[in-house]
């Protein structure tokens, strides 16, 4: 003891060194833990909270099926599929130790070990990242920062981030995470889509050479890819293989047969076997509709749903064989109205617009430029407006064109040009419904989602022309009790500064409402709304489904509100299910990854009108097709009892037709996307424009008619004893029961009619209206 403290006296400076030494050490350690403890409490930024590290983001796809179990399109941020640990390949696993993390299954997330050595080697040797660390910086932590000094603040959120996976997963299921989720580039995420995508096979039939190159992309995918850098590919995954070899997961001879083999690629970027051009259409509806369902599930039972990453199964009213003969009737009709169209502009000056300057199309043009994602791109550059449109101007080597017959690019042409020609083209929407049960069963929202992503069955508003003046009439019967022999005078009409004109019919004498339908004759349409007055029909479209806002005045009895396809043949769907109104559903259920359902199929109904009501319209509108707008239904081979009226819009801008069968009620539009562009005269007219779509479609729907459930024998539904209840005998055509006439029920007499509609039409002159003048 004494020696001892004769050697502390004699070398003080040795004691107090170790002291120091320790302190330091205590220190380090001690600052280390702080910094951890501070940095787990988010000292250096937010860090995941324990539901998302419960839900790793690993986006898996969700699946839409329709209605006959075919996958028709997904919901993915990227091509992904996702393997589970025992499809995984023994070498592969060893090649990712013996390259990435041999001590894997003896650290808890931090390998100390392997940060000394990084440390120690300036990284030469290799990074002292763990697996889990690098899943961290995956799920978690994201790109790698530029500045030191948040790279430091990024390594140390990983190192916390790794040792709560650590906690909250077993090894297998963070080896799996990861895999899945790493980026092998060329669309290939996850590894089984790399070795699909580099080697045409599934992850379980790889062999020790493929495992090998594909775990040495994980270092670099960009700089040690295959196809891109075939010599340096080759290098690294040699360098994996001689790890394996150091650890003894393969033997000499084994590395020595491996490093000599080629690549062996047989490189194929995955592309969708779905074909999402159509679908697009009603998934873009979808998707806002299901977020907002996911939103309010959320907010009621604290668990969020993602589309693009929660693997979900989404099954749809949607029959995958009616959707694709609605693709089919458009493009058949379609194909030659384009070329038609084009033939029509040749050499005008301010194609493919009628009624508008020359500087007003360039100002159309302009407007369609600064939709463009290209022009966004300059602006946010900074570039001016003269300098962006210089720049559209400029004739171009490669220009995209849409056509019929594919994509197509043009030399020589500019992007304007581009624009100018895609407003020629002839656009279209198709929805068809079962009007018994409110199913959906095809949605074509335009004819091309790459070129035009605009909705024409939902999104889209526009101006329904005479395909409104079923509710007009509907409203009066309803309100009036007349029947289909109701006559009403074809005199001309004027009602304040509004004086309607018919199109392509006379004037004078009266008419039934059942001729004056069929015919689509204004003055008719026009007197039976001063009857009832706008109030009331707006009521009734309403009631019958429609949310769009109506102007409250007369000149709506021909058309002048903005409606979409979706709210048409929602509305029509009620007169052929006997007047109950079920709102169109797209959605059957949904299921997610476990095959719980999570949303199922409700519909909404109510009842609009009474089945006398209901198929009194019927009747009415099987006279449009009968002696009607509508004749043009049987030249499609069509025998069927079917119901419909056509539509035609001002100078021909929008063109209708929607028909009703018992089974399947089905609307369709045609119009360019700026209603100045038309065909000029009839040629647009509903019955030449739309008609032929219904007609081809329904066509090749009765022709596997058994399968589908839709019959040409199919026969609306009959009120018993409405014959009766019909009195035709009569010169006004009354229901034997009415509203206007006395408490008993019993007709109206001829002055109660004249004076009711003296008191409407008073009403409305001193509505000011302005002068429109629809078609068919």
């Amino acid at each position: 003891m004494k020696q001892n403290n004769q050697t502390k006296r004699k070398n003080p400076w040795i004691w107090r060194f170790i002291a120091v030494v320790w302190i330091v050490l205590l220190l380090a350690v001690g600052s280390v833990a702080g910094i951890l403890f501070g940095t787990s409490q988010g000292m250096f930024g937010e860090l995941p909270d324990v539901q998302q590290l419960e839900n790793p983001e690993i986006n898996v796809a969700s699946e839409i099926y329709s209605s006959d179990g075919i996958l028709i399109d997904k919901f993915e941020k990227e091509k992904r599929i996702p393997v589970s640990f025992q499809e995984l390949p023994p070498h592969l696993l060893q090649a990712l130790y013996a390259r990435e993390d041999v001590r894997y299954f003896t650290h808890s997330g931090i390998d100390g070990e392997s940060i000394l050595r990084a440390v120690y080697t300036m990284g030469k040797d290799g990074g002292g990242s763990t697996i889990t660390q690098q899943l961290a910086k995956q799920l978690f932590t994201g790109v790698r920062a530029n500045s030191k000094i948040e790279r430091v603040k990024q390594k140390l959120k990983e190192w916390v981030v790794a040792v709560q996976l650590e906690k909250k997963y077993t090894k297998e299921e963070i080896l799996t995470m990861y895999l899945n989720k790493f980026d092998f580039i060329y669309r290939a995420n996850g590894i089984q889509t790399a070795a699909q995508t580099y080697f045409q096979k599934d992850v379980k039939d790889l062999t020790v050479d493929e495992s090998a190159l594909l775990i040495s992309m994980l270092k670099n995918p960009v700089l040690f890819n295959p196809v891109d850098h075939p010599e340096a590919s080759t290098h690294e995954r040699n360098v994996v293989l001689s790890q394996m070899l150091k650890y003894g997961y393969i033997n000499n001879a084994e590395f020595n047969e491996y490093k000599d083999k080629p690549l062996g690629l047989n490189f194929k970027m995955l592309t969708s076997s779905i074909k999402e051009t159509y679908s697009a259409y009603f998934k873009h509806t979808m998707r806002k509709e299901l977020e907002k369902y996911f939103e309010d599930y959320a907010k009621t039972y604290g668990v969020h749903y993602d589309l693009y990453r929660d693997g979900l199964k989404i099954y749809t009213t949607i029959d995958s064989r009616m959707q694709r003969m609605g693709e089919q009737a458009i493009k058949k009709h379609l194909v030659g109205i384009q070329q038609r169209f084009f033939a029509t502009q040749k050499g005008r000056p301010t194609a493919p617009f009628y009624n508008i300057t020359k500087a007003k199309a360039d100002e159309i043009f302009q407007t369609g430029m600064r939709r463009t994602l290209r022009y966004s791109a300059m602006k946010a550059k900074g570039m001016s407006e003269e300098e962006i449109l210089a720049e559209f101007e400029k004739p171009r080597d490669s220009v995209q064109y849409f056509t019929w017959d594919g994509l197509k690019y043009h030399k020589n042409v500019s992007w304007m040009d581009s624009i100018k020609y895609h407003r020629h083209i002839v656009q279209a929407g198709l929805m068809s419904m079962d009007p018994r049960d409110g199913t959906i069963k095809a949605w074509v929202g335009g004819i091309d989602w790459d070129f035009f992503k605009f909705d024409h069955v939902k999104q889209a508003k526009r101006q329904v022309g005479s395909t409104f003046k079923p509710f007009v009439y509907a409203t009066a019967i309803h309100q009036m009790n007349y029947t289909p022999c109701h006559k009403v005078s074809n005199d001309r009409f004027k009602a304040g500064k509004w004086e309607p004109q018919n199109a392509g019919y006379g004037y004078g004498g009266f008419l039934s409402l059942r001729e004056a339908l069929a015919k689509s004759v204004n003055m008719v349409s026009a007197r039976l709304i001063s009857e009832s007055g706008p109030k009331a029909v707006i009521q009734l479209a309403e009631d019958l489904g429609v949310k769009s806002e109506i102007p409250e005045n007369l000149t709506i009895a021909l058309g002048s509100a903005d409606l979409t396809l979706y709210e048409m043949v929602g509305a029509y769907s009620t007169f052929a299910n006997q007047g109950i109104y079920i709102e169109p559903e797209l959605v059957l259920s949904v299921e997610d990854k476990n095959g719980k359902i999570i949303k199922d199929f409700e519909p909404v109904t109510r009842e609009v009108v009474s089945e006398d009501v209901a198929y009194t319209m019927i009747d009415l509108m099987e006279g449009v097709i009968e002696i009607g707008t509508g004749r043009g239904v049987r030249s499609y081979g069509i025998t069927a009892e079917v119901a419909g009226k056509t539509g035609t819009t001002n100078e021909g801008s929008d063109s209708w037709f929607i028909g009703l069968t018992p089974n399947l009620v089905t609307g369709v539009w045609v119009g360019n996307e700026d209603r100045a562009a038309h065909f000029p005269g009839w040629d647009s007219q509903g019955a030449k424009m739309a008609l032929p779509i219904w007609g081809h479609f329904m066509k090749s729907v009765y022709d596997q008619g058994s399968k589908l459930g839709v019959l040409q024998s199919d026969k609306f539904e009959k009120p018993s004893g409405i014959d009766e209840r019909w009195d035709c005998s009569s010169l006004q055509g009354f229901y034997n029961f009415g509203r206007i006439g006395d408490m008993e029920g019993n007709k109206p007499t001829r002055m109660q009619v004249i004076q009711q509609r003296e008191r409407t039409v008073n009403e409305m002159l001193s509505t000011d209206l302005d002068t429109i003048d629809f078609g068919n």
